[in-house]
């Protein structure tokens, strides 16, 4: 099996998202992202690959599903009905596995991952979408970047 990453901004709060929404804007975070997860392969739910509207370039997107008649109206974006299908998938595709969202998928995942990438948002807006918590039994921080209001930190899962 690929290597399993989870990429996700996650507020002080554990807030991730309000509906489909993100509650904040950091700029130069999208860039950020984009140099993370250029070249790999991204799962995502439905919900998040709908917020976002299309699939990302120079990325393989999968897209998690229970509604087995919904399609992206793109060729490109691949559906799966469960994680293990999407990881099946990604399997054929270049670079390592991004979960990028949202929250169930994100706790399907973290028993899988190996690598947790988390930009910390130093703000508590209201929401309705929560990460994860992230068990320091099971994770330890490898590497944190300070950017301009955030900060990106890397966890590795202890063995």
């Amino acid at each position: 099996m690929k290597r399993v990453i989870l990429v996700a901004a996650v507020a002080r709060n554990g807030v991730i998202g309000s509906g489909p929404d993100i509650p904040w804007s950091l700029p130069g975070e999208q860039a950020e992202f984009k140099k993370l997860t250029m070249g790999h392969t991204l799962v995502m739910g439905r919900t998040t690959y709908e917020s976002i509207g299309r699939p990302l370039p120079g990325r393989t997107t999968i897209v998690l599903t229970r509604d087995r008649s919904w399609t992206s109206g793109h060729d490109e974006v691949l559906v799966a009905h469960s994680l293990i299908e999407a990881l099946g998938k990604a399997a054929s595709h270049e670079g390592e596995v991004i979960v990028a969202g949202g929250a169930q998928v994100y706790a399907e995942a973290m028993p899988l991952a190996a690598e947790q990438i988390v930009t910390e948002v130093p703000l508590e807006p209201e929401g309705d979408v929560f990460y994860p918590p992230i068990d320091p039994k099971t994770w330890v921080e490898t590497d944190r970047e300070h950017f301009d209001g955030y900060d990106r930190v890397w966890y590795e899962r202890l063995t």
